[in-house]
């Protein structure tokens, strides 16, 4: 499969779970000895359950997918990188998301 091809299946998967409006929690399950690369895990809740994004979003946005902390990685510091994913997200996929860190 393509790299466009595995973009475009993860962009129309983040579509029927992601609304305008939609929020979007976000875990920091790692940050690397320098401080510059994170690893980041993104899902939001439906019927009380979460529902993991990470695969997709990696996918969406041309990142990594780190399979041992099961989340994005993301090179950056010195603002919320968390904050920056979801934002990164919301634009790609043309919509309002809201971003909460746990």
């Amino acid at each position: 499969m393509s790299k466009k091809t595995d973009t475009q299946e993860a962009i129309a998967k983040l579509k029927e779970y992601l609304g305008n409006g939609e929020t979007v929690y976000t875990v920091l399950k790692h940050v690397s000895s320098s401080g510059m690369y994170r690893h980041i895990q993104p899902f939001i809740i439906a019927n009380n359950e979460p529902i993991y994004l990470t695969w997709s979003v990696a996918k969406a946005l041309g990142y990594s997918y780190k399979e041992k902390t099961h989340a994005v990685g993301i090179g950056g510091c010195g603002m919320d990188m968390g904050f920056h994913l979801v934002d990164v997200l919301g634009r790609t996929l043309g919509i309002k998301l809201n971003h909460r860190w746990l």
